[in-house]
């Protein structure tokens, strides 16, 4: 099988999630990569094993990404097409899978094989069931959450530039500014540990306990739908269906009670810690070691002990 993988980049890197897809594809067969005018961020792909094609266009709109990226699917005709399962990615694979008449599976946390093709496993139904689907055709798109793949080793690749010049007519939109926001500072997605508080943390001063250990830790601070609404932290830092999906290596979440919404967000952690005074909260049910008591009490607590180890 020939996979396809996107190199989405951000000044001058991949995505975290890009440079995953690549061992999601090494697993399945033939790889081939691309990556839209960022060069130094193709380069830094390379370092780890991929051959990237540089297309440049001359502009940055996703109208002239979608169009350089048709063609050269066109061009080199994979079997599969993989983007990270960021906004970006989800805007991207559905044009393209509308271009080429093919089926588009988002949020996919696994890819196994199956007979000549692949299953994609994806969480549905707020993340309470995990279902199976096999996308038929010549090609085939596919969203991938951020975590479901480890980042591969360095090794050898290689970066070729080509040109691909967009028609006119194809750009529907230009970039006329770009004005950078709060939330990019928040890379959430990126993380590897994240630290969340929620209505638990009972007011904006006990929040400050969550920053002070996502701090102790080197983590970033995440936030439920309560702890947003009572203006604890900004939206940029929100977790759950209406925030970002996340999946870091350690997740801790501090006064959660683990509504459906917050935890189909959280299920690609690979560690979950909990702390919560009800030992009822169904954020329990998802966690890997679950502390019952006051957030408030045990935060120092933890953050004393680590301090100690360090």
């Amino acid at each position: 099988m020939k996979v396809l993988v996107y190199i989405e980049t951000k000044e001058g890197s991949p995505v975290q999630g890009s440079l995953e897809l690549l061992t999601a594809a090494k697993e399945l067969g033939e790889t081939l990569a691309v990556a839209v005018e960022d060069k130094d961020a193709a380069e830094k792909a390379a370092a780890l094993g991929a051959k990237v094609t540089v297309l440049k266009t001359g502009h940055a709109s996703e109208d002239a990404q979608t169009a350089a990226l048709e063609g050269y699917i066109r061009e080199t005709q994979p079997e599969l097409v993989l983007f990270s399962g960021t906004q970006i990615g989800k805007d991207l694979a559905p044009r393209l899978a509308q271009r080429f008449g093919a089926g588009c599976v988002t949020d996919v946390t696994a890819i196994e094989k199956a007979g000549e093709g692949v299953e994609f496993v994806r969480p549905a139904y707020g993340g309470t069931v995990l279902e199976r689907l096999a996308v038929s055709g010549p090609v085939q798109f596919a969203t991938v959450r951020s975590g479901s793949f480890a980042k591969p080793e360095a090794a050898e690749g290689s970066v070729e530039e080509k040109d691909a010049p967009v028609a006119a007519e194809a750009l529907k939109a230009k970039v006329i500014d770009a004005a950078k926001e709060i939330a990019e500072a928040v890379d959430l997605e990126g993380a590897d540990v994240i630290v969340t508080g929620g209505r638990g943390m009972g007011d904006a001063e006990g929040f400050k306990l969550v920053e002070e250990l996502a701090a102790l830790l080197g983590g970033v601070v995440g936030a439920s739908r309560p702890a947003i609404e009572e203006g604890w932290a900004s939206r940029a830092h929100q977790v759950g269906q209406s925030g970002k999906i996340v999946a870091p290596k350690l997740y801790i979440a501090c006064g959660v009670s683990g509504a459906m919404q917050h935890v189909s967000g959280i299920m690609g952690s690979k560690y979950i810690v909990a702390i919560n005074k009800d030992e009822a909260a169904s954020i329990f049910d998802i966690a890997d070691v679950g502390i019952v008591g006051d957030v408030k009490e045990i935060i120092p607590l933890l953050m004393e002990e680590i301090k100690n180890r360090k």
